[in-house]
C-alpha cells in the first residue's frame, strides 16, 4: 500500500514584522516564525553572508520561492562542476522553518472558542453533554473552547444551536 507522506509546504507569506513572518502551510494553518531564534540555532552569525538578514529592512526582501522562504539579497555562492562560482538565493525549507514557527491564533478563532465555553458553562453543561447535544465528540468541544481547531460553519451553528440552545449570528463590521 502507497503512503501518502506529507511534506511541508509555505503557500502564502501573510505578513512580515521586523524579524518575523506569517505563513500559510499546506494544511491550512497560519503559523509564525521568529527568524531571531532561527538564526541563533542555525549560527548565523553577524559577518556571515546571511548575517545582513538581522536588518529588519533586507530580511523583508524575502520571497515565496518553490514553497521555500528565500532571499537573493544575501551574497552566497556554490561551486559548479565546471569550477565557475555561482551566487544562489539564501533559503530555508519549509520544513525545517515549521519546527521553528508557532500556530497564529486568529483573534476570530479564540473569540468563538471562549464565547463557547463560557456559554456552555453558563448553561451549567459538560462538554461531554454539549458533545452529546450537538452530535460531536467531547474531545473535538475541548479542542474548539481551547482554539486548537479550526471549525467549520455548519458545525459551529450545530453546537451553538442544537447544543446549547441558542441562536446563531454572524456580523461583518
Amino acid at each position: 500500500m502507497r503512503r501518502n507522506i506529507k511534506i511541508p509546504r509555505i503557500l502564502k507569506i501573510n505578513w512580515i514584522k521586523n524579524l518575523s513572518i506569517s505563513v500559510v502551510y499546506n494544511n491550512g494553518e497560519s503559523r509564525i516564525i521568529d527568524f531571531n531564534k532561527v538564526f541563533r540555532k542555525l549560527e548565523i552569525e553577524d559577518n556571515s553572508p546571511a548575517g545582513i538578514l538581522k536588518n529588519p529592512v533586507e530580511f523583508a526582501k524575502v520571497k515565496l520561492v518553490d514553497n521555500s522562504l528565500s532571499w537573493n539579497n544575501v551574497e552566497q555562492y556554490i561551486t559548479g562542476k565546471d569550477r565557475k562560482k555561482k551566487m544562489v538565493p539564501f533559503e530555508i525549507g519549509a520544513d525545517i522553518l515549521l519546527k521553528f514557527s508557532v500556530a497564529e491564533g486568529t483573534g476570530t478563532l479564540i473569540r468563538i472558542g471562549r464565547l463557547v465555553k463560557d456559554t456552555r458553562i453558563k448553561s451549567g453543561l459538560t462538554q461531554k453533554e454539549l458533545a452529546i447535544k450537538s452530535g460531536t465528540s467531547r474531545n473535538y468541544i475541548s479542542r474548539i473552547e481551547n482554539d486548537r481547531s479550526d471549525i467549520e460553519l455548519d458545525t459551529l451553528r450545530k453546537i451553538i444551536e442544537t447544543g446549547l440552545g441558542k441562536r446563531l449570528e454572524i456580523n461583518i463590521k
